[in-house]
Parts: C-alpha cells; sequence; structure tokens
C-alpha cells in the first residue's frame, strides 16, 4: 500500500509549497413563519465582515465530513435542534471568495416547518428570519462573502423542486389539513396553485399524503380532513408553478 493510499503524506512532501486552503460549508435554512418564507441570517461577531449578515457556516473540521459538519454548524450558531430536511445545494469555489485564504463552500439546503426563534451562538453577534421578500428588496441587507448568490441558488432549488416533488409537506406540520398544504406553495412561489388543479394533483398522486382519521378546526362549514406526509417524493406530471 504506497502513502497516497493509506491517507499519509508521500516521501518528500512540502506543505509550505501549497498556498493555505480550507473548505467550509453554508447553510441556506427556510421556514414558513406567519405564511411568509423565511430564511435564517447570523449576524458575523468578527471579522471579516463583521457586523454583516451571513448564511450560517464554517469551517470542516478535519474529522468530520460536510454533512456532519452542516448539523454541527446549524446547532452551533443556532441552536436550532429539531429534526430538518437537509439536502446538498451545490459546491461554491470562486478564488477570491473569501479574503482571509482560498476557501471553498460546500452549500446545503434546509428545511423544517414552523422553526422558533434562533439563538445566536459563539461565533454569532446575533440571529434572526428574515422574509424572502425582504430579502429580496433593494434596501435589504448586503450579505457577506457570496451569500447572496448561494441564497438566490437556495430558494430557486427549493421553488424548482415544489413543481416535481412532495418537498412542500417538508414545511408543514402533522397532520395537516390540504389548505394548509397548498398555503405553502404560495409562501415558495408567491402565488398559490389553482385550488381544484392542487387538490386533484395531491390526491391523485398515490403516497403524497394519507388521509387520517382527525378533522381540523372550523370557522364555518364542514371540519376539514387532516393528512400526514406519504411516502412519495417525486410528481409525475409535475405541478408547474403559475406564470
Amino acid at each position: 500500500m504506497t502513502a497516497e493510499q493509506a491517507g499519509r503524506a508521500p516521501t518528500g512532501y512540502d506543505a509550505s509549497a501549497y498556498p493555505p486552503f480550507a473548505v467550509t460549508v453554508d447553510l441556506a435554512v427556510f421556514t414558513i413563519r406567519e405564511g411568509a418564507l423565511s430564511a435564517l441570517l447570523v449576524q458575523r461577531g468578527s471579522d471579516p465582515y463583521a457586523g454583516h449578515w451571513a448564511l450560517p457556516g464554517g469551517f470542516i473540521d478535519p474529522d468530520e465530513d460536510a454533512a456532519t459538519a452542516a448539523k454541527r454548524e446549524l446547532a452551533e450558531e443556532t441552536s436550532l435542534g429539531e429534526t430538518v430536511h437537509l439536502e446538498q445545494l451545490k459546491t461554491y469555489s470562486t478564488p477570491d471568495r473569501d479574503p482571509r485564504m482560498r476557501v471553498v463552500s460546500i452549500a446545503y439546503v434546509v428545511l423544517a416547518p414552523n422553526l422558533a426563534e434562533p439563538r445566536a451562538g459563539s461565533d454569532a453577534a446575533a440571529a434572526r428570519w428574515w422574509t424572502i421578500e425582504d430579502l429580496l428588496d433593494e434596501d435589504g441587507p448586503r450579505l457577506a462573502f457570496d451569500h447572496a448568490e448561494i441564497l438566490r441558488d437556495a430558494l430557486e432549488r427549493v421553488r424548482s423542486k415544489l413543481e416535481y416533488t412532495t418537498l412542500a409537506a417538508q414545511f408543514v406540520t402533522e397532520p395537516f389539513t390540504l389548505a394548509e398544504l397548498r398555503s405553502v406553495y404560495a409562501a415558495v412561489w408567491g402565488v398559490a396553485p389553482d385550488l381544484g388543479n392542487f387538490r386533484r394533483k395531491v390526491l391523485s398522486t398515490d403516497g403524497f399524503v394519507i388521509p387520517t382519521e382527525q378533522r381540523g378546526n372550523s370557522s364555518g362549514g364542514p371540519r376539514p380532513l387532516l393528512f400526514r406526509r406519504g411516502p412519495a417524493t417525486a410528481l409525475q406530471p409535475a405541478m408547474l408553478r403559475p406564470s
């Protein structure tokens, strides 16, 4: 077995011949609060970009993989301990994206329903939810590093995945009504899908939702049936965003 195969540096390897290099994780965390799609930002407590808002994240430790680092950073910087949907988004490797050294970031999308108020960890001065509308406004906060680009990419990932997957169910707390599920599409897309088409699509897709024997509250008329998430992951054909 060679030194390279064993994971050790080969004889004659000179680490000083290479510039400093690091790998980080950045987290685009989304939830729906008071009917609005919202993203989590932390305020940086130190340079670079001290005082600027940024996505939660940090350096990957030598003894962990990227997914483990993403979960650790989420807990350390925000104290969000709920079960979340975590998926890898993209790798960002522009040479000058971090002024400290060459840093490559692996970005993740995090989704969960009704996430609580975050609490800033040791690496952040503050943490709070921002509505997507406020973040996309020209008067919204200017994010550190290339985090505005990562956030836009993550938002488009979520919006597009609602078209061809059952991801919307990750934004609602079980059990839920079809009206609550439809409100997810309205919040993420900015416009609600047609009611009739939406109901037919959801109920005709085997395993999208599973009816329970419970019924929700109603201010008038029949009490709505409650559902839980089913095992299906794909919509075929897709439910396209209203133009």
